[in-house]
């Protein structure tokens, strides 16, 4: 069964679009992103800063600047990637990249698209996410990622791992790797992130990023990627 018209937060991962800089994919979401806002839906995206940003991480530990900084530098680049969506987006974006959860939803109330990337240091983008999902009273939070679900174990590095179709959030933390934040931390579903949405028992569908029509097909209430509730 499809939805009817829904209060979405996107959720890109930086390992899809930024990892390297994808400008076919870009474009490819920004057209899904306006596909969605025609049918009626109302959509906040956040983006992440990938490789990109874990490059700058690098960058700013060779030069001894402590996590804080870190992150402070990875959030620039998230926001940077956000910008690229808003300017593709036109008139159907945000003036500009928010820089809190209160003006993303500002700008949703205003019948835009918000793009934004992370906010302050030891929070991810997903955390991000999850507070936009709190704030805004969202239907529903889809995450575009690298990999076609949560899997059991991570499959980068066990061949025999197994996409799991469906999670309760209680389930969730035991296919964790980190059980805490660090600049750059690179899984799933941030630990963070499922604090806050436990909290909303918001469903949660993760899926493959690397083909943005998934998220069209989640919308419509196809069974896809991994389901979370």
């Amino acid at each position: 069964m499809g939805y009817e018209t829904m209060r979405i937060v996107l959720r890109i991962g930086g390992s899809v679009v930024a990892s390297p800089i994808n400008p076919e994919l870009i474009n490819k979401y920004a057209n899904l992103l306006k596909d969605l806002r025609s049918q009626g839906h109302e959509v906040a995206v956040v983006v992440g800063g990938g490789s990109l940003a874990r490059g700058f991480i690098r960058t700013a530990k060779s030069l001894e600047l402590d996590e804080d900084a870190q992150d402070e530098i990875a959030i620039s680049v998230s926001r940077i990637l956000a910008q690229l969506f808003l300017k593709k987006l036109g008139h159907m974006g945000c003036r500009t990249v928010p820089l809190n959860v209160e003006d993303a939803a500002k700008c949703l109330n205003e019948g835009k698209i918000a793009v934004m990337g992370g906010l302050k240091p030891g929070m991810t983008t997903d955390a991000v996410a999850a507070l936009l999902v709190e704030r805004t009273k969202a239907d529903l939070l889809v995450k575009a990622t690298d990999q076609d679900g949560v899997y059991n174990k991570d499959p980068r590095k066990h061949s025999g791992a197994a996409k799991l179709d469906h999670l309760s959030f209680e389930d969730l933390s035991s296919v964790f790797a980190e059980n805490k934040h660090k600049a750059g931390i690179h899984q799933v579903i941030d630990p963070e992130a499922v604090k806050i949405l436990k909290r909303q028992r918001v469903r949660i569908i993760v899926v493959n990023g690397f083909k943005p029509e998934n998220v069209l097909a989640v919308v419509k209430g196809k069974r896809i990627g991994t389901v979370i509730d």
